[in-house]
C-alpha cells in the first residue's frame, strides 16, 4: 500500500475505528461475500477498509439496500472502498 491513507483520501469519517478486510486475492463471489459479513458487524464508530483489486460494482447497489455509506479510492496497489454507517 503506498503512503497515502485510503480513509482519508475518501469521504469517511477520519474520527473512527478502522476495520480492515483484503480481498485482492480471493475469487468471485467470496470478496462480495465477506464485505457483506464484515459489513452486518460494522459498529456506528467503525469504518470498513475494503482492499480489492478491482471496483466492486456488484457490492455497491447491496450496501445501499443495507443503508450504508461508501467511498472508493485508488491506490498504487489496490482500489480500496472504505464502508461506514452514517450517524
Amino acid at each position: 500500500m503506498s503512503s497515502r491513507d485510503p480513509v482519508a483520501a475518501s469521504e469517511a469519517p477520519a474520527d473512527r475505528s478502522q476495520v480492515e478486510l483484503d480481498v485482492r486475492t480471493l475469487g468471485p463471489p467470496k470478496p462480495l461475500k465477506e464485505t457483506l459479513e464484515a459489513t452486518a458487524d460494522l459498529a456506528d464508530d467503525e469504518v470498513l477498509v475494503q482492499y480489492n483489486d478491482r471496483k466492486p460494482q456488484h457490492l455497491y447497489p447491496k450496501l445501499e439496500d443495507r443503508g450504508l455509506t461508501y467511498d472508493t479510492v485508488e491506490t498504487d496497489d489496490a482500489t480500496v472502498t472504505v464502508i461506514w454507517r452514517e450517524s
